[in-house]
């Protein structure tokens, strides 16, 4: 079992481009079965952004390859995430 404050001390790595996305600051959570839908990452280097909006990133819970000590892998493109949206 994880806890949210566990997941939030890992960092997300994307295995597709080696992109270190950054921490995770929140969860989606379905509210009628209680899983995880997704994650809610801030974006490295994205101040400018999280002042006037936009800076964050939905990972879908799916994308989760592995859950490590110290470390988030997910397999994930943000440009097909976007397209679905």
């Amino acid at each position: 079992m994880f806890r949210s404050y566990n997941l939030r001390q890992k960092e997300i790595i994307n295995v597709k481009t080696a992109e270190r996305l950054g921490y995770m600051c929140d969860v989606e959570i379905d509210e009628h079965s209680g899983n995880i839908e997704a994650m809610v990452v801030r974006r490295r280097g994205a101040f400018w952004q999280r002042l006037f909006g936009g800076g964050e990133l939905v990972i879908p819970w799916s994308a989760v390859e592995v859950v490590g000590d110290d470390i988030i892998l997910v397999r994930f493109f943000a440009q097909e995430h976007e397209k679905l949206t």
